[in-house]
């Protein structure tokens, strides 16, 4: 069955929703309009935490409703309920049609691609397995931990997982579905030696079901990959300071590519003005070598989507290219205004947000050179693995990141771990300090998501390993 007739039955059948009326009052709600929508969304939400031997808490949520809006110029019309009927879209329609009153818009044309085969079935991951069998799963995984190594303390653990429905409609009478199954799963492990105590963390999510987490060798890889972390916390030592060259590993230090530079390459900043790369179509903007792209069409990656939220099919946008920047990411509203095509990256968090431009999956390709040769080519400086939080700010680049997981480097070498470095700097300048970059492109193991303006996406990010020279590095000791 298809996403379409997938959910016929659940917008119409199940909620009395009568569809040719849905349609007739879109069109008459959008007349007039340079483009809008009725969004429709069913989500299933469930989430499962474990602490200390025991179920903490859990909880399951189902949610339905619309958002319709109407765009004329710059400005949106926008009304949404939590309520799937007639008499709701009757008065969400008398409220978004004054913005198109006498706009005498032409509509947009529709996304192409209408028959776009979808990335996920119609099955729903919450009903696949029980909830004993989840509530078993996170007991073994606890005691599994605790068995590995006698100095764990504590162990913290969560499951979650939705399913979205959603379905487009346009006043044109063009419609669009897709079906959208999410599942993460993490692990935090505590260990205490000799008084001092250190915690290590990991995760694994996509769009899949419940099932591929019921597999040992899924669920152990991500203990094990937490007490890891942990142990080796207890060997850290203070982070240097100070300017030197830098190492990324492969996979999730791709999140400060997504932070620094994936942002300000967002269609709604650079029409605006308010990004460090307005303007800067055709010019070097990264070293030679360095090619991003935003690629939505992966299955079962966390930040795929068949289509966005929109309606136009995901793609595979080349965002930089051998240091020079090609596009940026566009939703429809962004595209129609700077006269280019939309990407693929309208999304929104629910129906009851609007669509802006986003990332899905954002990663720089692999390069020539081996991983083992960019940290042999290093005589002194900070291997960087993994990263926790960070900061950026749009306009002018500048970020701030904090490793999770470092190690020094010293004569080609990895040596001790470290604790407590950041990564200071530019977004843009930093691209061009990228003198090495490796074979090795990953992508993440799907724990991302990205806020923007209130509202929250699945996101996946990557690369392969990088060098980049002359990086500050924020630490407690002095370079």
């Amino acid at each position: 069955m298809d996403a379409l007739s997938r959910t016929d039955d659940i917008f119409f059948s199940r909620n009395g929703l009568d569809p040719k009326q849905t349609e007739a009052l879109v069109a008459e709600a959008l007349a007039g309009a340079d483009d809008g929508d009725l969004f429709l969304e069913m989500r299933h939400s469930e989430m499962l935490s474990f602490d200390d031997g025991h179920l903490r808490n859990a909880s399951y949520d189902q949610s339905s409703g619309f958002g319709l809006r109407a765009i004329a110029g710059e400005a949106d019309g926008f009304a949404h309920a939590g309520e799937l009927s007639q008499a709701a879209l009757q008065r969400a329609a008398e409220a978004v049609r004054s913005v198109a009153s006498g706009h005498g818009g032409v509509l947009a044309l529709p996304p192409g691609g209408a028959a776009n085969q979808p990335l996920y079935t119609d099955e729903n991951p919450l009903e696949e397995t029980r909830f004993e069998t989840k509530v078993a799963l996170l007991q073994e995984m606890d005691s599994y931990a605790r068995a590995l190594d006698p100095r764990v303390k504590q162990v913290s653990l969560s499951l979650a997982g939705s399913w979205q429905a959603v379905r487009l409609i346009r006043p044109d009478g063009w419609q669009a579905a897709d079906i959208r199954p999410l599942v993460r799963l993490n692990v935090s492990v505590m260990v205490e030696q000799d008084g001092r105590m250190e915690t290590g963390s990991s995760g694994a999510g996509g769009r899949v079901l419940f099932g591929q987490y019921m597999r040992p060798n899924n669920w152990q890889k991500q203990v094990k990959e937490a007490l890891r972390l942990a142990l080796l916390g207890l060997e850290s030592v203070a982070a240097p300071a100070g300017e030197m060259d830098v190492v990324l590993g492969p996979g999730w230090p791709g999140v400060m590519l997504h932070e620094a530079v994936g942002h300000g390459l967002e269609g709604d900043f650079n029409r605006k003005g308010t990004s460090v790369f307005s303007g800067k179509i055709g010019e070097q903007v990264a070293a030679r070598g360095v090619t991003v792209v935003d690629d939505g069409t992966f299955a079962d990656r966390r930040g795929s989507l068949s289509i966005d939220d929109e309606g136009t099919r995901s793609a595979r946008n080349v965002l930089i290219e051998d240091g020079i920047l090609k596009g940026y990411m566009q939703d429809r509203q962004n595209a129609r205004l700077m006269g280019v095509e939309p990407t693929g990256n309208g999304r929104r968090e629910s129906y009851a947000s609007l669509p802006m431009p986003r990332m899905t999956n954002t990663f720089m390709e692999a390069g020539s050179q081996d991983p083992q040769e960019i940290i042999e080519s290093v005589k002194k400086g900070l291997y960087a693995v993994n990263f926790g939080g960070g900061q950026v700010d749009i306009t002018s680049g500048k970020f701030v990141f904090a490793a999770s997981e470092a190690y020094l480097i010293e004569d080609g070498k990895i040596t001790a771990p470290v604790k407590g470095a950041t990564l200071i700097g530019n977004g843009p300048e930093a691209m061009r300090r990228i003198s090495m970059i490796g074979t090795d492109l990953k992508l993440d193991d799907g724990v991302g998501t990205c806020g923007k303006s209130g509202q929250s996406v699945p996101v996946g990010v990557g690369q392969p390993s990088l060098r980049m020279s002359g990086i500050t590095v924020g630490g407690t000791q002095a370079g």
